[in-house]
Formats: structure tokens, sequence, C-alpha cells
């Protein structure tokens, strides 16, 4: 459960420090105090997307932590499954927000991503907020809630992957279904580009080896030049010695001197070493001379093979190897297209393969969600009642539609608000406090097979008032019991059944805003239950209805 959440420069929340218990914790505070700040904070560290308007103006960047104490087995798990450890039961999430736009996250003091907090939030805590309702509202969501209960977790996999690869396979298939006049128009630009490309025969590395030839070749008449003046001033001319004839001189002078002194022999040697060594130069020098003959007609063909390679990478890929495995690809096209008939033929027998095996799983699910739905209508009604709603009787309404990602079925919840009337879909007739209450119901209802051990709701008490939100308090009091629970409410009925009540509370300093947030002891607790009864001015009478819902509600 979450035990603790430290929030600095969040919005007008500068720092504070707040401690959960397990149990019904409820927030409550005047419009404004920041409220919603919590939420938003909660979020933030559990990957959700945050706005870097979240971060207080001034502050360069905004940071949440909190600390998870009584970790789950199956958090254990995942936590190892991303290659994170755990120690004395104890998890710490923490994420850092920059006015940049940066983020810096960790999971118990190591390095972690975004998404890595947002993969392991979810394991960790659920919020249901005011917009939850609003998805009773879109029957598309419908469905969500009873495959949240459906027992078909491996049936709904392995129908995904045969799904996915059933569409993969009606694309292909339609490709090949295509018109007789585009496929041959389609063949003969595949030959075009074939044979085109065949005729280039484009080598790998050809373009760059023929840049630099022409650059050679641009500068033949230069480096002719300087060829001829590093063989001179090796060979000589008649004019005077070179290199090769004076170090040749030098060689035989020692030579002579080494047959009286033993210790020239080794300077010798080398001199004799170094005069062949030279003497290979100057013959390499003359190779590269013969190579360096300006030519109009070979610059002229390395430019137009240039102008070709040019011409082929704009249409078919910008390196060698793009264009040859363009070249690839279009034969095996152009073998497909010409094997029409055969390969139609194949995809048509796998399409009506995977067809069959899709239709079989999906009426399985449907099945099973059936056999769901009678269960979950039976607990959802008994809650409904729970919350003063007896008379509301809930239908979940069955149509068979094409198979798409979750099967063939089609789910609408439809209620009848009176008893004899019709039902209709909930966002024909509910009101907003009938589907805050019915929201109730159902995440009360789901909840039962809900791993997560801490549930958040955000100001779900929208249209409720009086003995209705008596009985919400009450409820979220039972589902406490085996789980931590946290409530932002406007309530006083639903406030009264805190274990933990915590006030978020606003002040201003010096033209700037600071949201505090503190644990209220019994006294504190029943005069802000009096200030949600009866305003600013706090009475003798608002001061003893707030202490009876206290007692009344242990």
């Amino acid at each position: 459960m979450l035990a603790n959440l430290y929030i600095e420069n969040i919005a007008v929340i500068e720092k504070t420090n707040i401690d959960f218990i397990k149990g019904l914790n409820v927030l409550t505070g005047e419009t404004g105090a920041g409220k919603s700040i919590i939420i938003d904070s909660i979020n933030m560290v559990l990957g959700k997307r945050s706005p870097r308007t979240l971060i207080r103006a001034g502050a360069n960047s905004a940071l949440v932590s909190a600390t998870f104490d009584n970790i789950s087995e199956l958090v254990k798990r995942k936590l190892r499954q991303m290659g994170f450890s755990i120690e004395d039961d104890v998890l710490i999430l923490q994420r850092e927000m920059y006015v940049s736009g940066k983020n810096s996250c960790h999971i118990n003091s190591r390095p972690a991503s975004v998404s890595a907090l947002k993969e392991l939030g979810e394991y960790l805590i659920n919020i249901h907020g005011q917009n939850d309702s609003l998805e009773l509202m879109n029957s598309a969501y419908h469905i969500l809630y009873i495959d949240a209960l459906s027992d078909f977790a491996p049936i709904l996999s392995e129908y995904r992957s045969i799904y996915k690869e059933l569409k993969k396979t009606e694309n292909e298939l339609s490709s090949a279904n295509s018109d007789d006049a585009e496929r041959l128009q389609r063949v003969d630009i595949l030959k075009f580009q074939i044979e085109e490309l065949e005729a280039a025969d484009v080598k790998i590395g050809e373009y760059d080896q023929l840049q630099n030839e022409k650059t050679a070749l641009l500068n033949s008449e230069r480096i002719s030049k300087e060829l001829t003046k590093s063989l001179m001033i090796l060979e000589g001319d008649s004019y005077a010695e070179g290199v090769v004839s004076a170090i040749d001189s030098v060689s035989e002078s020692l030579i002579f001197v080494s047959q009286y002194m033993n210790e020239v022999e080794s300077l010798s040697n080398r001199f004799s070493s170094a005069l062949y060594e030279i003497q290979d130069c100057a013959e390499e020098i003359r190779s590269y001379m013969n190579e360096i003959e300006a030519s109009d007609a070979k610059l002229e063909e390395i430019e137009e093979r240039l102008d070709l390679l040019y011409k082929l990478k704009k249409k078919y890929g910008s390196t060698e190897e793009e264009i040859l495995e363009y070249l690839e690809n279009a034969r095996k096209e152009l073998s497909e297209l010409e094997n029409y008939e055969v390969n139609r033929e194949l995809l048509q027998n796998k399409y009506d393969e995977l067809y069959s095996n899709a239709n079989k799983l999906a009426q399985q699910l449907s099945k099973i969600r059936h056999d769901t739905a009678e269960q979950f209508v039976n607990q959802v009604e008994q809650e409904m009642a729970f919350l003063l709603m007896p008379n509301i009787k809930l239908v979940v309404d069955f149509e068979k539609i094409e198979l798409s990602n979750r099967g063939n079925d089609k789910i609408e919840f439809l209620i009848s608000v009176n008893p004899g009337e019709d039902p209709k879909p909930v966002a024909k007739i509910a009101s907003g406090g009938e589907l805050s209450r019915m929201m109730l119901a159902i995440k009360t209802v789901l909840s039962k097979s809900d791993f997560v051990e801490t549930l958040i709701f955000d100001e779900i008490d929208t249209g409720i008032s009086g003995s209705a939100a008596q009985r919400v308090g009450k409820k979220l009091s039972q589902l406490s019991g085996d789980r931590q629970v946290m409530c932002v409410t406007h309530q006083a009925q639903i406030a009264s059944f805190a274990d933990n009540h915590l006030l978020i509370k606003k002040r201003v300093e010096s033209d700037r805003t600071f949201t505090s947030v503190s644990i209220l002891d019994i006294d504190g607790r029943i005069r802000e239950l009096a200030r949600i009864i009866g305003g600013e001015e706090i009475t003798d009478t608002a001061l003893e209805h707030a202490r009876r819902l206290i007692e009344d509600n242990k």
C-alpha cells in the first residue's frame, strides 16, 4: 500500500509530506485548495502523462516520491521481471520533471524510465475519477468491464494472435484480388525496373570509387607535374644528379671504408638498404605517372556512370545496398504476381483456416462473457440497491458483430430506472448522481477480482447528497476492510467514515499561494465536517451534527 507521498514544487504545493494508512483515507478542503493536485502528483509518480505546467512557478523542476510498504508477491515478481530488487518489502518510486521537459526517474534508487514507472504503477494503484462515470455514457467501454471479470486470458491471448495473422492475410488476399488491369500494369512496371537495374549492374562501393577517379582525372595535370618533380629529385637529370645517385655514391664510399673499419659496416648496410628502398619508390612513382594520363574520354565515361547511379539512387534507394535490395524485392513481387492464381489460392486457404479458428475462439469468449454478464448483473444490482437505487434493473445487451480484436461481441449496458419501464441505454436516462453511484457499484464488483491493493476515488460523489452520500461512504468503508482506499470528497457524510482524515488547506503569503496537508485529530475532524456542512460560519449545530456523524460511523 501507499505509505508516504512526498511532493515538491507541484503547482501551489511548495513542499509537503503525506502519510497514509491501510483503511479509508479521506482528503477534504475548500474548492481550489489543491485536492486535485494530490491526485495529479500520484499520477505523475506512476508514470502517467504529466504537463510541465504542473511545475510550480519560478521552480526549475518538480519532484514526487512515493513509498509503498507490505508489497505483495505479485508486485515483487513484477519487479524482478523488470530487473529491480526489493528489500524489507519497501518500494520507493521517484520522478523529477524539469522545465526543459526532461524526466529523472528511479525505482528503489536505481535509474528507471517513465514507461517503467507506468508499467509498475498498474500493479500498485487504481485511480477512479469523475471521468470514469462518463465511460458509462460510452458503450465502447462496457465490454471492458465484463472482460475484467471474465476468466479467459489464455483464450483471449490465443484469439488475438490468430486475429492479427488473419488481418495480415486478409490484406495480402485483398492485394492479390486486385483487378487484372492493375496487376498487369504493376507487372509491366516491375519488369521495366528490374531490366533497368540489371542492365546497370550496380556494384557496392562503386559510386565512391568513381568519385575518387573523377577527382584524380580532374587534377591529372597537377598530379603529373608533382610526380615528375618527385622523380627528377630522386633520379636527377642532365644538369644534376639525383638523390638515388647521391646515396649510391655514399654507399660505395662506406663499403670501401668498411674494409678497414669494421664498425662502419653496419652504417654501410643501412645506406645500401635505403638505396634499394628509394629506388623502389622511384619505380612506383613512375608507374603512377603512367596511370595519370589525362583522358577526356575516360572522364566522360566516369561522369556518365556517376549520372546513372545518381538517377538510380533517386528512384530506388540512397545507397548501392538499398538499390540492390529494391531489385531483390522487385524480383520477388514479380514472381508472386506472375504466379497470381497459385498464390491467391494458397492465401484464400490460409485465410479460411484462420477465420475458422478465430471464429471458434470468439464463440468460446462469447460463451464466457454471457456467463460472466449474469453474475455481473446480479452483483451490480445488489451494490446499487445498497446505494439506494433498488429499482434500477441492469441488462447487458449482446450484439453479434464482425470479428474484432476482442472477438465478435458488442456489449451495451441498458437500465430501467423505474419498474415496468423498458431498459434503455445508460447514456439516455441516467442522471449524474445515478451515474456516480452506478460506477461505484461497478468498481466495487470489479475490485473483488482486482489484484491492486490501493484504490483512489477522486470526487465520485458528484450529484449525490444526504442518505445516498451516507451509503457511498459506508461502501467505501467496506471496501477499505481488506485494502487501502483513498477518497477526495466534498461530502461530510462520506468524510465521516475516514480512518485517516487529511485536510488540504491553502494560504497566501507575499503574493504567493501555498498549500499544506495535515492529518486531523478528532477535534479537527469535527470542525472540518462542520465547515463542509455549514460553510465558513461554523455553528454549534453544525459541530454537533459533525460529532454525531463521526460517532455513528465508527
